[in-house]
C-alpha cells in the first residue's frame, strides 16, 4: 500500500534537550529593551499570550520558555536570551502532538517518539522524509539539520 505524506502545517525545529517541537506560530518582533530573563517589546500584544510557550530569539539561535505574562509588553522567560533590538518568535507547546521530520542536511538525529521512547538514529542521508511519530528533537545527540516537523 502506499502511503501519501499529506502535511497541514510546517514548523522549523530548534533542537533543544527541554522542549517539545512547538505547534503554532502565535506571535513576534524585536525586544525593545534589555531586561534580565524577560522579553520586552513595547508593540507587544502579550495578553493572551497561553503559558508554557516556547519563545525563539531568531536572531542568535537560542530558546527559553516562556513562564509568565508580566503585562501586555513584557513576558517572564526560563532563561536570560533576549536583548534589545533582537527578533523573536513565540510558538504554542502542545505535549505529545506528534510529528514527522523532513531532514536538509543528514547526520544523527536523537528523538523521542510519540510513546515516550528516546532513540538514537545514525546515518539519516539528506532530503529525507524521516518517517517516525516524534514529539522532540534533543539538541544532545543531534547533528542532522535543517529539520522541519511536519504535521
Amino acid at each position: 500500500m502506499y502511503q501519501k505524506l499529506q502535511a497541514g502545517q510546517a514548523i522549523n525545529v530548534i533542537p533543544s534537550d527541554d522542549f517539545n517541537i512547538p505547534s503554532l506560530l502565535l506571535a513576534s518582533g524585536s525586544a525593545t529593551s534589555t531586561t534580565s530573563n524577560k522579553l520586552v517589546d513595547s508593540a507587544g500584544s502579550f495578553s493572551n499570550l497561553a503559558v508554557p510557550s516556547v519563545i525563539h530569539n531568531t536572531t542568535d539561535g537560542t530558546i527559553a520558555g516562556v513562564t509568565a505574562v508580566d503585562s501586555a509588553t513584557q513576558l517572564s522567560l526560563s532563561a536570560d536570551i533576549m536583548a534589545s533590538g533582537e527578533s523573536y518568535s513565540i510558538y504554542a507547546v502542545r505535549d505529545n502532538e506528534p510529528c514527522v521530520l523532513y531532514i536538509g542536511t543528514g547526520g544523527s538525529l536523537r528523538v523521542k517518539t510519540a510513546a515516550g521512547d528516546i532513540v538514537t538514529f545514525t546515518n539519516i542521508p539528506d532530503g529525507m522524509f524521516f518517517p517516525v511519530q516524534v514529539i522532540q528533537v534533543f539538541s544532545t545527540g543531534t547533528d542532522a539539520s535543517g529539520i522541519i516537523a511536519l504535521r
